[in-house]
């Protein structure tokens, strides 16, 4: 006998630790604030993953299907965890609904939240309607009504993406690398060219990030075969003429100053720590790390540990990561939780 694990968080770490567990013949409850399962990739409609290629809505919702259809995973929606009492293997968990739960232990797989471009307000999100997010833009491909300028739905000539909104900068207060967005930009850049073979797009950048095999099949294959323009550059602002969005700053290879109008400017909008992570803490016993993420133990004793024993987290909610290692991580935060679920008989 066992007892059955908490996972909270519906996403890709989430679904991954849920089916981990239901495949070695464990009961689990899933919990998720949201209607419906799959996180952001699902939620906000992502189109293509990296690296797959696959669309969001078959390789994520696919996944959502077979925990959905998995009668060892009790999956309860529209709810939060209110309160986490007890020890490990005798934990008592209490949702918002009022429901009391025993779960030998829980792994926490809440995600992230997008940065929002209105704190960057010198780069004309929330000003101009042709400023728009690759949130945005992955939703205009996802739904099937192709890249449109939002102002007049003309399609664009001359597209912007901008790196590292929200990311590497000090003066918003967010100092880490996003990790996806390059790639992620890079991914987005060839999806748009592939759509509007006339469309120029260029890519402003401080520095590239392409880790890993990445960097051939996004980097350089969006140069040499979509045609894709990368500008290392320092951005001053971006405004209007009232026709078109205009982008000045500093190309910061030649050192001088660089003016282009364009018909749309994409954020690359970096990752946030996941707005409820506070609450989060206070409810499960656990620490964040400076930057506000779950603070995680010591990987090299067992994966997924975080500070209070019993507890696990993984993916995004560790901070910003791809969705291939989230699914890698909730896996293993699945398996190394079985040993808090055993019942002695």
């Amino acid at each position: 006998m066992s007892k059955p694990t908490l996972v909270v968080g519906g996403g890709p770490a989430g679904l991954a630790a849920a089916q981990a567990l239901a495949s070695v013949g464990r009961d689990c409850i899933l919990v998720d604030k949201a209607d419906r399962l799959g996180g952001a990739p699902i939620l906000s409609g992502y189109a293509k993953l990296v690296p797959s290629g696959e669309w969001a809505k078959d390789a994520i919702g696919g996944m959502v299907e077979r925990v959905a259809a998995n009668p060892r995973i009790d999956v309860r929606l529209n709810t939060t965890v209110s309160a986490f009492d007890g020890n490990p293997g005798a934990f008592r968990a209490t949702l918002a609904s009022g429901d009391q739960l025993d779960v030998g232990a829980a792994i926490l797989c809440t995600g992230f939240t997008h940065f929002d471009s209105v704190n960057k307000p010198e780069w004309g999100f929330g000003t101009f309607p042709d400023v728009v997010t690759t949130t945005q833009v992955e939703q205009m491909i996802s739904s099937g009504q192709g890249v449109r300028c939002p102002s007049d739905g003309r399609k664009p000539e001359r597209v912007a993406i901008l790196l590292c909104v929200g990311s590497r900068d000090r003066q918003i207060g967010r100092e880490w690398c996003s990790k996806v967005c390059c790639t992620v930009s890079a991914n987005l850049a060839m999806e748009i060219r592939e759509e509007l073979p006339d469309c120029h797009v260029y890519i402003y950048y401080m520095d590239i990030r392409t880790f890993g095999l990445y960097e051939t099949k996004y980097y350089w294959r969006s140069q040499e075969e979509f045609k894709v323009k990368y500008i290392k550059a320092r951005i001053a602002e971006v405004t209007s003429d009232g026709k078109r969005i205009i982008v000045k700053g500093e190309d910061t290879l030649v050192k001088r100053p660089i003016t282009i109008p364009f018909d749309m400017v994409v954020h690359a909008i970096g990752m946030d720590p996941n707005v409820d992570n506070k609450q989060l803490a206070q409810v499960f016993g656990i620490d964040l790390e400076s930057h506000g993420y779950i603070d995680r133990g010591n990987t090299y004793s067992a994966s997924g540990h975080s500070s209070r024993p019993g507890v696990f987290v993984a993916g995004a909610a560790t901070g910003p990561e791809t969705i291939d290692d989230s699914i890698a991580q909730g896996s293993a935060a699945a398996i190394a939780s079985l040993g808090y679920t055993a019942v002695a008989v």
